[in-house]
């Protein structure tokens, strides 16, 4: 028999609220967290971008104990995410869960402000680096820290695979409870990149916008940078059963791939396979009950590739579905984007609320489907998707149904 996996738990660290509950709140009223903040390096480097970023932390940073306090903030954010998550499942880690639970914490990009720290103090400021800094930079730094906190003994690693990196994650540790190597995961992923060094990088590409995040709309110009976590406690459904969890949503599919194409240039047929192998066995017998969280970048390429995936996987169907980026409240979070807005697809399907697609100012004829512009709706869902492609051509989709 096939084992199941269901979610018991979730944890957000967001621009929009640093818990599930002020996160969501936040999407259903179609807040926008992104604003422009100067960033400053050197005394005499500087620029100012729209970012998505979280204030207010310092006290919740201060009280996860003195190891937290000596990690890099892309570690702080994952710990913060994760705790919540455990303390919402009411999942307790005894010796022998602990060896039977997986954790699978992502990053794009891993340690980025202490690099940049690293390398101010060596080249401008003739000091040598912080001797933790090895420690703190490392991608699988909030997989081992988790996994010392709470007794993890199980699978413990990092995906890295840029902006699809959540989605991996989350994708992977359902596998492996589905096979049988756990029986419970956590899993998700996080990102803390707003650092003068990474944001001028950003800005060489030019895909940055120049004022907020518009996806799919025609007057889109790019992306917006942001920072978070989330994480979710995965487990094997009857074992959630027996132990009386409150059985959130079902893992429903997992699909993933590559383009084989191109480092930036996103495929259609690439993205839509990724669509169609996370469909497959799910039964969907009313298109309308379909939710999809985009990955909607707000960039001119990635929105109508994105667009016409989804036509060619739902063809006729694609017109009674309803997607929506929440990229453009909370920025793109780069490797915790999967992370964040997979728990963004699971409110929706267990509210029966879309969030919305807000600074929609004008249609594209590219763009050309429900994108739930502005306002979030009322929607009876019985399956909710979450698109995740990244550089490098690397698509990862997952899909949830209701328990």
């Amino acid at each position: 028999m096939t084992r199941k996996v269901v979610v018991t738990g979730m944890g957000v660290v967001s621009p929009l609220g640093n818990d599930v509950k002020s996160y969501w709140d936040g999407l259903r009223e179609g807040r926008c967290a992104i604003i422009k903040r100067e960033y400053q390096a050197a005394e005499k480097f500087s620029l100012t971008v729209p970012v998505a970023p979280i204030d207010d932390l310092d006290d919740t940073i201060k009280g996860l104990g003195r190891d937290m306090l000596r990690a890099d903030r892309f570690s702080q954010l994952a710990v913060i995410a994760a705790d919540e998550a455990i303390k919402n499942s009411g999942i307790e880690f005894d010796e022998a869960l602990g060896a039977r639970t997986a954790c699978i914490i992502g990053t794009g990009i891993g340690g980025q402000t202490t690099l940049d720290d690293g390398y101010q103090a060596m080249l401008c400021r003739d000091r040598r680096p912080h001797p933790l800094t090895i420690l703190k930079i490392i991608p699988n730094a909030p997989a081992s820290h988790l996994s010392i906190r709470h007794g993890l003994r199980g699978p413990n690693f990092a995906v890295s695979s840029a902006c699809a990196t959540g989605a991996h994650a989350i994708g992977v540790c359902a596998d492996l409870i589905r096979s049988g190597s756990a029986d419970v995961g956590l899993a998700g992923s996080s990102e803390a990149a707003l650092s003068y060094g990474a944001l001028e990088a950003w800005k060489a590409m030019h895909i940055l916008a120049d004022e907020t995040c518009r996806p799919f709309s025609k007057n889109r110009n790019g992306l917006v940078i942001g920072e978070g976590a989330g994480v979710l406690v995965l487990e094997e459904e009857e074992h959630a059963k027996k132990r009386g969890a409150h059985i959130i949503a079902r893992v429903g599919g997992f699909g993933m791939n590559a383009d084989g194409k191109d480092m930036i240039n996103p495929s259609v047929n690439g993205a839509a396979r990724a669509i169609e192998l996370a469909m497959e066995g799910v039964n969907v017998t009313d298109p309308s009950g379909i939710y999809i969280n985009a990955h909607g970048t707000g960039t001119l390429l990635n929105d109508p590739t994105e667009t016409k995936a989804i036509r060619s996987v739902f063809g006729d169907d694609a017109d009674a579905l309803v997607v929506s980026s929440t990229k453009s409240m909370h920025g793109h979070l780069l490797g915790a984007a999967g992370g964040i807005e997979i728990i963004a697809a699971i409110m929706a399907l267990e509210s029966g609320i879309v969030p919305p697609t807000v600074n929609y100012e004008e249609p594209d004829p590219d763009c050309n489907l429900d994108y739930a512009p502005n306002e979030a709706k009322e929607r009876n869902i019985s399956v909710a998707l979450s698109n995740s492609f990244a550089f490098g051509g690397l698509n990862a989709v997952v899909v949830f149904t209701k328990p």
